[in-house]
């Protein structure tokens, strides 16, 4: 389609059928020629497409399987990472039906790892996800993911947001409707950076990388060696050379000798470098691709080195910095859009990332020991409290901390 193709249409088609529309990659749809989306489309040639050469859309980025897997990787850990409502002053889970539905049922057909896992994906590859909240009265009883949002500020600095149903409609809504979370980088300070064009010329590297890779497969010649005459071969000598080559064709007939015609010799080919060169770009741009989304090299399969109890430090690593981010935007947006003033006062929204944050089951057992008393330590753990964490119920029969039972003792009498 070109870029003048946007602009025809007939006179007996309805205003709808004008809207501007971008046939690239997976499509685009413009809300109208004031649209921003249209005039950035014009500035990049009416592709989008990168020095590379491929034009980067979400779609096609996920393809590479890098990006892939960075995504994948953080929005699992989002979703499946326990959230909870607490009451800030005891720690407890909060008595709030928005508990319920942060942390078990968001709407009727997503589970609560679905529907995190999706806003955070969208959040990652968009640099924004949004959702309508349901209400029945002043309490919010579903969360429902919204593709298609537009977001504009207003002179009053608050916020609209317009959705692009698939039938060409829009419907606007308020601030107040929309839960929106958004990658901490922005232009604007209320949209996020879309890490995917952010990374546009690195994740288009690699995908020209991986088509390269499948051309030679596809259509490349791979010569395992080749066959030298002194003179000319007759052309029984090649029949019957052509049909031995193909008899010696698969994995069965692997390293067989062949009789050769008429005093011929045979010369093998060795693997040029620019094929290893080509394994090492594709390498970098792994690495480049982590990079851009914060995944370390050996969750990207990346290092070939062993785990070990490198693992739990590697948990950490990923927690700490890859994680820990996007942790404090849920909490944050959660506390924005989903408490009132008097709420956000008493409640807060909690990521439980103790399972990822867990040494070694040795390392668990020193920690609880020397929380429980051991060792002349002063306690302060309750002996349920590591059975909680290790998904066990609560025993009346334990013994009291070992620190707690040498404090009776010393007591006077």
């Amino acid at each position: 389609m070109g870029i003048f193709d946007i602009f025809r249409a007939s006179g007996g088609q309805t205003k709808e059928a004008l809207s501007p529309r971008a046939m690239t990659g997976e499509g685009q749809l413009f809300s109208g020629l004031n649209d921003p989306a249209f005039y950035e489309f014009l500035r990049n040639g009416g592709g989008g497409a990168s020095a590379s050469g491929v034009h980067v859309t979400t779609k096609r980025a996920l393809q590479n399987t890098a990006v892939l897997r960075s995504v994948s990787l953080l929005a699992f850990s989002i979703g499946m990472l326990p959230l909870h409502l607490k009451d800030k002053t005891t720690k407890e889970v909060a008595d709030h039906p928005l508990h319920r539905v942060l942390h078990r049922k968001p709407n009727a057909w997503q589970t609560a790892f679905e529907f995190r896992s999706i806003m955070q994906q969208r959040a990652l590859t968009e640099g924004d996800a949004f959702a309508l909240k349901v209400m029945s009265g002043n309490k919010i009883i579903q969360l429902v993911p919204l593709s298609n949002c537009k977001v504009v500020q207003n002179p009053d600095w608050s916020l609209t947001y317009t959705v692009t149903r698939k039938n060409g409609g829009d419907v606007k809504y308020r601030q107040e409707d929309i839960f929106h979370l958004r990658y901490g980088l922005s232009e604007d300070g209320f949209t996020g950076l879309s890490m995917v064009k952010q990374a546009a010329e690195a994740i288009g590297l690699a995908l020209q990388a991986e088509r390269s890779a499948a051309r030679m497969f596809s259509k490349g010649m791979i010569v395992g060696g080749f066959l030298k005459h002194k003179d000319k071969l007759s052309q029984e000598a090649f029949n019957r050379l052509k049909e031995s080559m193909a008899d010696g064709e698969g994995a069965d007939n692997a390293h067989k000798w062949k009789i050769l015609e008429e005093g011929m010799d045979m010369q093998s080919f060795q693997a040029p470098g620019k094929d290893a060169q080509g394994l090492e770009q594709r390498q970098h741009q792994i690495e480049e691709i982590g990079r851009v989304f914060g995944i370390p090299r050996p969750l990207l399969m990346m290092d070939d080195t062993s785990w070990g109890s490198g693992i739990d430090v590697l948990g950490q690593l990923f927690v700490r910095y890859s994680l820990n981010p996007w942790f404090e935007a849920w909490q944050q947006a959660i506390e924005r859009d989903l408490l009132t003033e008097a709420e956000a006062d008493k409640y807060e929204a909690k990521f439980n990332a103790g399972g990822l944050l867990r040494g070694s089951m040795k390392d668990q057992a020193d920690f609880f020991a020397k929380g429980l008393g051991a060792g002349g330590h002063t306690p302060w753990l309750h002996p349920d409290e590591p059975r909680e964490w290790m998904d066990l119920p609560p025993r009346n029969d334990l013994p009291q901390p070992m620190g707690a039972q040498k404090g009776a003792q010393n007591e006077p009498s």
